[in-house]
């Protein structure tokens, strides 16, 4: 097919890019900056906001599916309204889109977190409400109201297939910004690391992208699919880090007291108009253990299940092709 892909330059953008293309799907690929993205073959790279109506309405003349990528998910903006014309109002916009261009496909990528997570004697499912302290959360709030918006639409199109992906915290190469790769990069060959008692879902970036190419043409119309992975305390997985890259390192947990101080800090912080990621809104994240179930996704969009221990050391060893290849 030929595929309109959002969000083309983030770390699970540029995974989605290549599995499209070792599919031999046609890519165009919607960047703010074509610069930021390396060019292949059998694709093209339009220049242009995701927000922008009508450079969204070009890049999509003659695709026959769409994958949206894009999503607003820095956790230092000030106030909700910031999250809401990319995460809620570009996905109004992509089906307004859809039904100028006939376009009937269309993968929608959101966040675990809008689904409730569970504990590790039951896993959360896709049917679990989301749960606070996520309902807070500004970022998953506005992904919530972008998944709204295509629960509707599938009831007025059942012959449309919309398939909404929710991924856990997502870890391997090409993450250029870098995303997730701060958590790794903070720790990295440090003697004393400290860390919230909180875990994630983790979940290799290649693992969700194949999924994701897959719910072109498999999943159902409407549904959400949870691309997750190993649930682990961030605690075990600095230890796990440290033991896989080969160094020394003692880890200890913050008290869940002092990581809430230093969120309200951030709270004084952010009434002033400073903008910091430290905030309780976002700090009571941390203190969440988060386990979910990607049984759905296995069975419906074939997500494969690589160990988490790969995902770490194809990040570390992207970090090193690439300082390599800058210095020569």
């Amino acid at each position: 097919m030929k595929v309109l892909l959002t969000g083309a330059n983030g770390l699970l953008g540029q995974n989605v890019l290549r599995q499209l293309l070792n599919e031999n799907h046609e890519v165009v690929a919607l960047v703010r900056r074509a610069s930021s993205l390396q060019q292949f073959d059998n694709m093209v790279i339009k220049e242009g906001s995701f927000i922008e109506a009508d450079i969204l309405r070009e890049a999509a003349k003659g695709c026959d599916a769409i994958v949206n990528v894009a999503g607003t998910t820095d956790m230092s903006l000030l106030s909700y309204g910031d999250y809401l014309p990319v995460n809620k109002n570009g996905v109004e916009v992509i089906l307004q889109i859809m039904e100028e261009h006939g376009i009937k496909r269309l993968v929608h990528v959101s966040t675990a977190n809008t689904i409730g997570y569970g504990s590790p004697d039951q896993p959360a499912d896709e049917e679990a409400e989301m749960t606070e302290p996520f309902r807070q959360s500004f970022y998953a709030r506005s992904k919530a109201e972008g998944e709204q918006l295509l629960h509707w639409e599938t009831t007025e199109h059942p012959d449309w297939h919309i398939v909404i992906v929710n991924p856990g915290f997502m870890i391997g190469p090409y993450d250029t910004k870098p995303s997730s790769g701060q958590l790794l990069d903070a720790a990295y060959g440090r003697k004393r690391m400290v860390c919230p008692s909180g875990g994630k879902s983790f979940v290799y970036v290649k693992d969700a992208a194949v999924a994701i190419v897959n719910a072109l043409t498999m999943g159902r119309n409407g549904e959400n699919y949870l691309l997750t992975g190993k649930s682990i305390s961030l605690h075990d997985f600095y230890v796990l880090q440290a033991s896989l890259c080969g160094y020394k390192q003692q880890v200890m947990v913050l008290p869940d007291w002092l990581v809430l101080a230093a969120g309200y800090v951030g709270d004084l912080l952010q009434m002033l108009k400073i903008k910091t990621q430290l905030c309780t809104r976002n700090v009571r994240q941390l203190l969440v253990n988060e386990y979910y179930s990607n049984l759905k996704a296995r069975q419906e969009l074939l997500m494969p299940q690589t160990p988490i221990e790969e995902a770490i050391r194809a990040y570390f060893d992207w970090k090193a092709q690439k300082k390599e290849t800058s210095i020569n």
